[in-house]
Protein backbone atom coordinates (compact mmCIF):
# COMPACT_ATOMS: atom_id res chain seq x y z
CA UNK A 1 0.00 0.00 0.00
CA UNK A 2 1.48 3.83 -1.17
CA UNK A 3 2.52 5.59 1.69
CA UNK A 4 -0.25 8.84 2.70
CA UNK A 5 0.86 12.10 4.47
CA UNK A 6 -1.79 14.37 5.67
CA UNK A 7 -1.90 17.88 4.22
CA UNK A 8 -4.16 20.74 4.77
CA UNK A 9 -5.17 22.91 1.65
CA UNK A 10 -6.43 26.15 1.34
CA UNK A 11 -7.14 28.60 -0.96
CA UNK A 12 -8.11 32.10 -1.96
CA UNK A 13 -9.40 32.33 -5.66
CA UNK A 14 -10.91 35.90 -6.72
CA UNK A 15 -13.18 34.97 -9.41
CA UNK A 16 -16.23 32.73 -9.05
CA UNK A 17 -15.95 30.64 -12.12
CA UNK A 18 -12.00 29.46 -11.21
CA UNK A 19 -13.09 29.33 -7.46
CA UNK A 20 -15.87 26.92 -8.59
CA UNK A 21 -13.19 24.95 -10.52
CA UNK A 22 -10.46 25.04 -7.53
CA UNK A 23 -13.26 23.42 -5.40
CA UNK A 24 -14.48 20.64 -7.75
CA UNK A 25 -10.59 19.27 -8.04
CA UNK A 26 -9.92 19.61 -4.08
CA UNK A 27 -13.29 17.82 -3.51
CA UNK A 28 -11.44 14.79 -5.62
CA UNK A 29 -8.82 14.63 -3.25
CA UNK A 30 -10.35 16.00 0.16
CA UNK A 31 -11.25 13.58 2.65
CA UNK A 32 -12.85 16.40 5.05
CA UNK A 33 -13.08 20.11 5.43
CA UNK A 34 -15.23 23.04 5.51
CA UNK A 35 -15.71 26.08 2.92
CA UNK A 36 -11.79 26.75 1.67
CA UNK A 37 -9.62 24.23 3.80
CA UNK A 38 -9.49 20.86 3.75
CA UNK A 39 -8.03 18.04 5.00
CA UNK A 40 -6.22 15.85 2.33
CA UNK A 41 -4.71 12.23 2.90
CA UNK A 42 -1.84 12.22 -0.18
CA UNK A 43 0.44 9.71 -1.84
CA UNK A 44 3.44 11.41 -3.84
CA UNK A 45 1.98 11.20 -6.92
CA UNK A 46 -1.68 12.33 -6.03
CA UNK A 47 0.31 15.36 -4.13
CA UNK A 48 1.71 16.21 -7.62
CA UNK A 49 -1.31 15.83 -9.56
CA UNK A 50 -3.15 18.01 -6.98
CA UNK A 51 -1.18 20.91 -7.73
CA UNK A 52 -0.55 20.40 -11.39
CA UNK A 53 -4.13 20.43 -11.29
CA UNK A 54 -5.10 23.64 -9.33
CA UNK A 55 -2.05 25.18 -11.27
CA UNK A 56 -4.09 24.81 -14.05
CA UNK A 57 -7.25 26.74 -12.00
CA UNK A 58 -5.55 29.67 -10.11
CA UNK A 59 -4.32 33.22 -11.82
CA UNK A 60 -0.66 33.50 -9.34
CA UNK A 61 -1.31 37.17 -9.45
CA UNK A 62 -4.62 37.29 -8.12
CA UNK A 63 -5.49 33.47 -6.34
CA UNK A 64 -3.52 31.96 -3.38
CA UNK A 65 -3.19 28.09 -3.08
CA UNK A 66 -1.62 26.19 0.03
CA UNK A 67 -0.82 22.72 0.39
CA UNK A 68 0.56 22.73 4.17
CA UNK A 69 1.97 18.95 5.13
CA UNK A 70 0.92 18.15 8.69
CA UNK A 71 2.48 15.87 10.84
CA UNK A 72 1.32 12.29 10.66
CA UNK A 73 3.18 10.57 13.22
CA UNK A 74 1.22 12.35 15.92
CA UNK A 75 -2.23 12.07 17.04
CA UNK A 76 -5.25 14.08 15.47
CA UNK A 77 -6.81 15.99 17.84
CA UNK A 78 -10.72 17.16 16.67
CA UNK A 79 -12.76 19.60 19.17
CA UNK A 80 -16.89 19.71 18.69
CA UNK A 81 -18.19 17.92 16.15
CA UNK A 82 -15.08 17.25 13.83
CA UNK A 83 -14.58 13.45 13.05
CA UNK A 84 -11.29 11.91 13.35
CA UNK A 85 -9.39 11.28 10.00
CA UNK A 86 -9.80 7.42 8.66
CA UNK A 87 -7.70 5.54 6.84
CA UNK A 88 -9.07 3.47 4.90
CA UNK A 89 -7.51 -0.05 2.75
CA UNK A 90 -7.98 2.20 -0.14
CA UNK A 91 -9.23 5.41 -1.39
CA UNK A 92 -11.14 6.42 -4.21
CA UNK A 93 -9.78 9.58 -6.16
CA UNK A 94 -12.03 10.55 -9.03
Amino acid sequence: MAHRRLYLAAYDISCPQRLSQGLRVLKGYACGGQKSVFECFLTAAERRALLAEMEEVIEPRDDRFLLLPLAGDRTVRTLGIALQPEDPAYYYVG
